[in-house]
């Protein structure tokens, strides 16, 4: 009886097991958008749970750490390379129907994207103003009397048109508020710092560049594709490699979603092809930004400078002498880390096995086009002071940190914590 009972647990705990693993795979078969990771765009929506602080205990500031909203794809080229290539092979005649049909779509998609590559999408703008916007109706004690706003963002045009959009949101709400925006070199040792060190594990010599090759090659199969959308296999043989033109189609295809098009590619792939090469750029985002167990913490220690700054522009809050908020806008590279080493529930996994990073690490969760971090302070008439963490407006948690009244703590505990545990580490 008790061995029956002991296999009867097993398969249970084997079950179990199964089901979460195949979660992660679920949420992007149900929504190809997520198949983007980081171009997946921001889920808009209210937040699933607003937790009241406990009696007595009233908001006044808010510490912010954002990416930029919903962009075009990184440069011109990455539309026009293919763009050209599927038009020679329309002038040689070797495009089949469905060939033609794409590459009718692509010339859809470059009257928009033409001298676009790289900029802040309209709705990324829209993005940052709607965060912006709940951000003050769920906390209006912070900014109804007005006082000082602050934000940074990186030098790049796309982060600093996304603190536009943001600071403009809550000036819509509340003109009284005075709101300093600056976009400077002076501020990119803590807005988006990288030491030499990561520099060069993350460069095309690093460690992990052999492992990933294979992992690619194993996941990216263009083979169908190409046979799909070329007439002959002597043009294919001559001329199209099949795992650039998958590269080439997931990209237009995940970006859709961003440029808010009515063109869609992901007709072209199937869902497993989809998931498959999500797992590919989903593994490069995860060894070079995140709790990769063989990045010796790098990714981590990049984000240093910005936890100081995060806890001196706090302390400056607490002693009245800072602000009511504190904006920064800098790039996925940055936010992944960043929730990673605040301890954020699901954001520092750690893992060695690429077969299973999907299941660690869900860049879509995480840093999500327009994705965010806010750090909310509360304070009771005794100067005792709490605070909750939000990631993409929704209430999480610092598991290794405890506390009694989640998904509040005690910011003397979360700043001991922090300075101690990681900054000192």
């Amino acid at each position: 009886m008790m061995k029956k009972l002991f296999v009867s647990l097993l398969l249970l705990g084997a079950a179990a097991a199964s089901l979460a693993q195949d979660a992660a795979k679920d949420a992007i078969f149900a929504d190809l958008n997520k198949a983007g990771a980081v171009y997946y765009a921001y889920p808009v929506s209210t937040p699933q749970q607003v937790t009241a602080p406990p009696k007595g205990f009233e908001p006044f500031y808010v510490s912010h750490y954002g990416r930029h909203g919903s962009r075009y794809l990184i440069a011109d080229a990455d539309y026009k390379r293919i763009l050209d290539f599927m038009q020679k092979a329309h002038d040689a005649g070797a495009l089949t129907p469905l060939g033609e049909d794409a590459l009718a779509r692509i010339k859809r998609v470059w009257v928009d994207a033409e001298g676009h590559g790289g900029d802040l999408a309209p709705l990324g703008a829209r993005q940052a103003n709607g965060i912006a916007h709940r951000l003050y109706d769920a906390y209006p004690q912070i900014f109804s009397k007005g006082g000082r706003v602050t934000a940074r963002s990186t030098v790049s045009l796309r982060c600093s048109l996304t603190m536009s959009a943001f600071c403009e949101g809550l000036k819509e709400k509340n003109p009284a508020l005075v709101v300093t925006r600056e976009s400077s070199n002076k501020h990119m040792a803590y807005l988006n710092y990288h030491s030499q060190e990561s520099c060069d594990f993350n460069g095309p010599e690093g460690p992990w560049q052999e492992e990933y090759r294979k992992f690619e090659e194993a996941h990216v199969k263009g083979e169908r594709l190409a046979k799909a959308l070329f007439s002959s296999d002597e043009y294919i043989l001559k001329n199209v490699n099949p795992r650039n033109l998958a590269w080439s189609f997931y990209w237009l295809a995940v970006d859709m979603q961003d440029m808010e098009s009515e063109v869609s590619f992901f007709d072209l792939f199937t869902k497993q092809e989809l998931f498959d090469i999500y797992q590919v750029f989903n593994f490069r985002f995860y060894v070079q930004d995140a709790n990769y167990a063989a990045g010796r913490g790098m990714a981590y220690d990049n984000v240093h400078p910005l936890l100081r700054n995060v806890i001196e522009s706090a302390e400056a809050a607490i002693a009245g002498t800072g602000d009511v908020a504190t904006l920064r806008f800098g790039h996925d590279g940055n936010l992944i880390p960043f929730a990673g080493v605040l301890g954020l529930k699901d954001c520092y996994n750690s893992e060695i096995d690429p077969y299973k990073f999907y299941q660690a690490f869900e860049s879509w969760k995480i840093a999500p086009m327009g994705g965010n971090v806010q750090i909310i302070f509360f304070r009771n008439k005794k100067g005792e002071v709490i605070v909750k963490f939000l990631l993409n407006e929704q209430e999480t948690l610092i598991p290794a940190l405890h506390t009694t009244m989640a998904p509040f703590y005690r910011w003397a505990d979360v700043k001991h914590h922090l300075e101690t545990n990681v900054l000192k580490k």
